[in-house]
């Protein structure tokens, strides 16, 4: 049948109408969402008044689409490969998806919800697929595998060279080189990966719900001060429990307030309530599944593409470069750590004697009594120390002081600029000359919608190339105190902040080129080490006398608590590294297996485990145990996990050699700077570390620095 005329343009008309309504309609969806164009406020900060949770999706969506087809016009591009045509076009590419990404993931660590958690949950896969079409995109490779084969001819500079070197290791890593049918089943291990990854992350933030222990009467808490007491009555309330106090269990198996707690019995219901986590006890959540496919997914991944196992597949591209090296380190350690941690048993059992109790040492008990022969050993009270640790001061005479002392910078507070929760802190950054650097984020308390442990992130990352400056993001879980009351912190809690300050100078004096070798886009095994060395500023004595303060009086520290302070650092080092030591074997034995030899019993293969590497003693758990693993199951430090401890052989070696140069000074300071903190991933990080420091590092520096006793 004939189509009359005018009902073809009035269709047409009609189309094109409907068209432009629904290409308006994406306009202004692009406009009202704050996500699709840079911040406004200064250094492109997050402008979280103005980001909803429905912002995230839609940005998610349009930063893949649109990273996509730039790296399609690169891969298509007709002209010959060039370093600038192929690799900084790499490197320009994808600024939606990662300025969505930066915000994104910070708030699923540090402020989630069930609305976060469910877009993660759905682009966890979507996010592994779209890596994927990128590094398997068979096209785009065969232009870096030219440049990188042409790579003498090309006149790069160094950090250039590192770069395209990277960019091809990384592609080969990822798959590049495999037929169709292995892209294919890698395309399908990872998207399976990283759903696991997720659902074990939201695990534990439901696991520490579910494992709060609540008490009914008072009198069980016993030890604990009135601040802490009444900040438990507080969290109750939170949760409905109205009149009764509630203790939270998050990140390691040891709980900080067991030193504290007279009553044994509830001392055991807390320290089971943690150490228990994620074996679907009494119907709980439970992670021994997602652990058992996760291991067997690595092995086959790595198994893929060449390697033995997934241990030799992450340790590559690391300074230790293969799992005996790192093995030769940690294994030469644990005589000397035994030794120190039966003499610490004798001392705690001894103790224990003298209070009626004739059992051995149990877990529950360890820090409690610990805590006991520490102040006889020392003299020292933490109920009498806590007071000179208020959380403020520490911040801006303890952490902030170093680092104006060591590099010449200042913090300045704002409060104009939006944050996530009200309990976050805005500071700029400045050079001595008055040049700002860049933004320095302080979340510090605990809270239900943050993860357990403390760390950095980069909300943006500094590079030359894209004109950015950093900012920064340090995360901690310190007990908040109930309302109105002072923040009186552990010692604990104050090397953590030192510690968390040396990877947020470490993003803030980032000065180099490309955004891929920014801040610490460096090895895991050398990432911690800017980090660790930053701690040991909390206990030298000019920094200590400026910063521990009584929060009421306003007095110094005395000389004799102070002493006691730092002398006492040292105690308990056997059983800190053997549960370090215990956490790190668990996690090479996880990775070291192969496809055909993953497990069936989760607990039996662990204590298998330990048991090869002597450390299986009951009162001397591991730090984590696989079912809240949060680093090897959900987070980047699979396999790596012993790049804490690789790391302080650098740091302890490293501030060896600052004192001996003068300390605290700005020309050691600066120096460091230099050669480290400035420096990202632009050179290999083992050269960088040679360059600053002149030598190889000196384990002897490490033994000395957590105070073990070599001896047999």
């Amino acid at each position: 049948m004939r189509i009359p005329s005018l009902f073809i343009i009035l269709l047409a008309g009609s189309l094109l109408l409907s068209a432009c309504s629904k290409t308006d309609s994406q306009s202004r969806k692009m406009t009202d969402n704050p996500l699709f164009s840079p911040s406004s406020l200064p250094f492109e900060a997050p402008d979280f008044d103005a980001i909803n949770v429905e912002h995230f999706r839609p940005a998610f969506e349009a930063g893949m689409e649109e990273e996509i087809k730039e790296i399609e016009a690169i891969a298509s591009n007709p002209e010959s490969p060039t370093f600038e045509n192929t690799i900084v076009a790499m490197e320009k590419s994808g600024a939606l998806l990662r300025r969505t990404q930066s915000v994104f993931y910070n708030l699923t660590s540090a402020h989630t919800n069930d609305k976060i958690q469910e877009i993660q949950k759905e682009m966890a896969p979507k996010l592994s697929a779209h890596s994927d079409d990128i590094l398997l995109n068979a096209k785009l490779y065969e232009r870096i595998k030219t440049l990188y084969e042409g790579r003498d001819e090309l006149d790069l500079d160094e950090s250039s060279l590192k770069l395209l070197e990277d960019t091809h290791r990384d592609f080969v890593r990822a798959g590049a080189q495999l037929t169709e049918d292995e892209k294919q089943r890698m395309r399908e291990i990872n998207e399976r990966i990283s759903t696991l990854t997720t659902e074990f992350q939201e695990n534990l933030l439901e696991l520490t719900k579910e494992r709060a222990v609540v008490v009914d009467d008072r009198k069980k808490l016993d030890g604990l001060s009135e601040d802490r007491i009444a900040a438990a009555k507080e969290a109750a309330a939170e949760r409905g429990h109205d009149n009764q106090y509630l203790l939270t269990i998050t990140n390691t198996t040891r709980v900080p307030i067991l030193k504290e707690l007279n009553d044994r019995e509830l001392r055991q219901r807390i320290w089971e309530a943690s150490a228990y986590r994620g074996i679907g006890e009494n119907g709980g959540i439970d992670n021994r599944p997602i652990i058992l496919d996760l291991a067997e997914l690595r092995a086959e991944r790595a198994e893929l593409l060449g390697y033995e196992n997934h241990a030799a597949y992450k340790l590559e591209p690391q300074t230790a470069k293969t799992p005996e090296a790192a093995l030769d380190m940690l294994t030469d350690l644990v005589p000397p750590v035994i030794n120190n941690t039966e003499q610490e048993a004798e001392a705690i059992e001894e103790m224990m004697r003298k209070e009626g109790i004739e059992e051995e040492v149990k877990p529950w008990d360890w820090n409690y009594y610990a805590e006991k022969v520490r102040q006889a050993e020392y003299n020292i009270d933490q109920s009498e120390v806590r007071p000179y640790f208020e959380l403020d001061r520490v911040l801006k005479d303890g952490v902030f002081y170093t680092m104006n002392k060591l590099f010449g910078i200042s913090f300045e507070e704002r409060h104009d600029l939006p944050v996530y929760h009200p309990d976050v802190r805005v500071f700029n950054v400045y050079n001595e000359d008055d040049s700002q650097i860049g933004l320095f984020y302080a979340d510090y308390f605990e809270r239900d919608s943050k993860r357990g442990g403390a760390w950095m992130n980069s909300f943006v990352s500094q590079s030359h190339l894209l004109d950015k400056k950093p900012v920064i993001v340090n995360v901690m879980n310190i007990p908040k105190p109930a309302e109105g009351e002072p923040a009186l912190i552990s010692f604990d809690n104050v090397t953590t902040m030192f510690h968390e300050m040396g990877h947020a100078v470490h993003g803030l004096f980032s000065d180099v080129k490309y955004p891929s070798q920014s801040g610490t886009s460096v090895p895991r095994d050398f990432v911690e080490f800017p980090s660790t060395f930053e701690e040991d500023w909390a206990i030298q004595p000019e920094v200590l006398e400026n910063y521990a303060v009584h929060y009421e009086t306003g007095e110094q520290i005395p000389q004799d608590l102070l002493d006691k302070v730092i002398a006492a650092r040292d105690f308990n080092q056997g059983f800190d590294t053997q549960e370090y030591l215990a956490a790190t074997m668990l996690d090479m034995e996880w990775h070291l297996l192969g496809t055909e030899d993953i497990p069936e019993d989760m607990q039996a293969f662990e204590n298998k485990a330990l048991a090869k590497y002597n450390l299986d003693m009951e009162a001397v758990p591991p730090r984590y145990k696989s079912p809240y693993f949060a680093h090897i199951f959900s987070g980047g430090y699979a396999a790596n996990y012993y790049a804490y401890i690789w790391s302080e052989v650098l740091a302890a070696d490293a501030f060896a050699y600052m004192q001996e140069e003068g300390g605290l000074e700005r020309e050691n300071g600066d120096r460091f700077r230099q050669y480290i903190l400035s420096q990202g991933g632009s050179q290999e990080a083992m050269e960088l570390y040679q360059e600053y420091r002149g030598q190889e590092p000196d384990v002897k520096h490490l033994l000395e620095r957590r105070g073990l006793n070599t001896d047999r």
